[in-house]
């Protein structure tokens, strides 16, 4: 089950997330809900966001899901977003992206990039996604 659910407005946080979490809570069981496998094996941007929601919390399970700007997100302790999925319905793009914000790790340099684009789910793209978040949280 993914912590978000699509509307009209873009993506909104499901019931069961609504509140905000507390650093340091407990949520065993918010996390056992989000990893379970999903329904149906459609690709589409829903599939891809439950695979991103999948691969995000299994390798940075400090990060807590959330929306931002009707956007699945996912946030440090300190409540600032590290990684989004944006839908590519959301703006009709041809593809779907996945982005870091400030709170993440990736500087390399003077230049780095910030944003993914994320068509098509495969073993490879879950891989780096998993380096990609790894590196951001460290």
């Amino acid at each position: 089950m993914l912590p978000f659910a699509p509307s009209v407005d873009g993506w909104a946080p499901a019931q069961s997330l609504a509140p905000t979490f507390p650093a340091g809570a407990v949520r065993s069981a918010d996390r056992g809900r989000a990893l379970r496998t999903s329904q149906g094996s459609s690709e589409g941007p829903i599939r891809r966001a439950e695979r991103v929601h999948m691969t995000v919390t299994a390798t940075a399970p400090d990060l807590w899901p959330r929306t931002w700007y009707g956007m699945p997100a996912y946030a440090n302790a300190d409540g600032k977003v590290v990684v989004f999925f944006q839908d590519s319905g959301k703006f009709s793009y041809r593809y779907s992206t996945l982005g870091f914000q400030d709170a993440a790790n990736l500087d390399d340099g003077d230049l780095w990039p910030v944003s993914y684009a994320l068509k098509k789910w495969s073993t490879v793209v879950e891989k780096k996604v998993a380096e990609l978040v790894k590196a951001a949280v460290s």
